[in-house]
């Protein structure tokens, strides 16, 4: 079979790409293992994720809800309904998309393949004999394989990564989370509400490790709840099951050592990127020590008609890193002039409260001896935030002192996630400090606290008093 441009991976790098592709009036084939496209991030990662987090925060809600004055009964988990209406969310966004490849004549062929050389590849169907495929051009957007604990493989039912973590096969009574990354966090906060009994363990000394500490310190004093169990500098050395329980030994960072019995272990310690067998190296195409594919601004690999994208070239591993790539990609191979060269990529975590942050931070800024000033404005102050009931939170910008432009931002409480778009883009518009605070912003929202923050750093925020030296405007 011969193709013009074929794209490996209907993820949301993947499809974007092919669909991209498609609109510029190439003709596209994109193979997948999975009946529509979506990949991951649809059927077992970011959608149902997101679905069950809103569960989540709809039944905290209603626990929380004598603070307002109302009264319900005790909110009753049905995991068998709870199930089908997760999965009918995933059925009606994947299904589509196989529409829409459909309408854009994207050829959808459901199986894997593996590169023969930097012209051909061999393709397994799901159903029917392999066959050999020429192509002129390759986008690799195979994604991610959640890490395992050093000699504890997953076995989908007591071992979980977040895919069978999703699958709801049951509610554990206990349940350790091992990392307190965004996946163990968002995880733990799912079944949290479901009835667990959670226990965290982190080989860090807090949780998101690289996050700025007074995001963190929000979301620790929001969420009591999660962290009176969390354990930190702790690794888990051996799991063993006995009867039904499953045992774990633990390490701490001075080297004292203890167990503790679960009912199921869900490990949430990262990626790896699928690139070790889709024959790579047959196919000349050149990886980084850690297995992440090499490549340049417009995503060509090492071979000039072979591209790669998304969570195989590296970090930031997320849905809509990889899309923006996947579109570059496509407009490169069409002949348009374009490429990636973000200055912000948005990071949000969908816990509740959230926490986003975009551009630098203030970690990265010290780290690399940025000069930088940071502005906050408290969400105590914030009307629309203190009549949501919502006690803690904060917006900050990271602003160079000797232009006023905005290097970063970041927030932390309820809808967050919702903010950081605004401060994405303008960072990438090189905005200042004072185009922020001079933006008028509707009333009462949480994006005012955007706008008093830029008024924070010049010392005349409406809603708090002056928190900083004046700075002339």
């Amino acid at each position: 079979m011969k193709k013009q441009v074929v794209v490996l991976g209907a993820g949301p790098g993947g499809y974007a790409a092919a669909f991209q592709a498609a609109n510029l009036g190439l003709n596209v084939t994109l193979i997948d293992p999975k009946p529509d496209p979506g990949g991951v991030c649809l059927f077992h990662g970011c959608i149902p994720t997101k679905a069950l987090l809103h569960l989540a925060r709809i039944k905290e809600e209603a626990e929380h809800a004598s603070d307002f004055g109302l009264s319900f009964s005790e909110a009753k988990v049905d995991i068998d309904k709870v199930r089908s209406w997760k999965e009918s969310v995933v059925k009606q966004l994947t299904g589509g998309l196989g529409q829409l490849a459909k309408a854009r004549k994207v050829e959808y062929l459901q199986g894997t393949a593996v590169l023969k050389s930097n012209k051909t590849l061999d393709y397994s169907p799901v159903e029917g004999k392999k066959q050999e495929i020429t192509f002129d051009t390759l986008i690799i957007a195979t994604g991610a394989t959640p890490t395992q604990l050093p000699g504890v493989p997953f076995d989908e039912d007591t071992i979980m990564n977040a895919k069978a973590a999703l699958d709801l096969k049951d509610v554990p009574k206990r349940l350790l989370v091992v990392g307190a990354g965004y996946i163990g966090l968002e995880m733990s906060v799912i079944y949290k509400a479901l009835g667990s009994d959670i226990t965290i363990a982190e080989f860090t000394p807090d949780i998101l490790p690289g996050t700025d500490q007074d995001l963190r310190d929000v979301f620790k004093k929001e969420r009591k709840d999660l962290m009176e169990k969390t354990m930190f500098n702790t690794k888990v050395t051996s799991i063993a099951k006995k009867g039904k329980k499953m045992n774990v030994d633990f390490e701490t960072k001075d080297g004292k050592s203890f167990s503790d019995s679960f009912d199921k272990v869900l490990v949430a310690i990262g990626g790896k990127p699928n690139t070790r067998e889709i024959g790579l190296e047959q196919a000349g195409v050149e990886t980084d020590d850690h297995g992440f594919i090499k490549v340049n601004l417009v995503r060509q690999t090492s071979i000039p008609n072979i591209y790669a994208i998304g969570d195989v070239t590296g970090q930031p591993m997320l849905a809509h890193k990889a899309s923006h790539e996947g579109r570059v990609a496509a407009e490169h191979i069409a002949g348009h002039k374009t490429a990636y060269e973000p200055k912000a990529i948005p990071a949000v975590v969908f816990t509740d409260p959230e926490i986003a942050w975009t551009g630098l931070t203030e970690t990265e800024a010290r780290e690399q001896g940025i000069e930088f000033e940071v502005a906050k404005f408290p969400w105590a102050a914030s009307g629309r935030a203190v009549s949501l009931g919502v006690k803690n939170g904060l917006t900050k910008l990271i602003i160079d002192p000797k232009t006023d432009r905005l290097l970063g931002a970041a927030m932390v409480g309820k809808d967050a996630g919702s903010l950081v778009s605004e401060a994405t883009l303008a960072i990438e518009m090189g905005a200042v400090a004072r185009d922020l605070e001079l933006t008028i912003h509707p009333h009462p929202t949480l994006s005012e606290t955007i706008m008093e923050a830029a008024e924070v750093y010049y010392g005349h925020a409406t809603h708090i008093h002056k928190s900083r030296k004046s700075k002339r405007r």
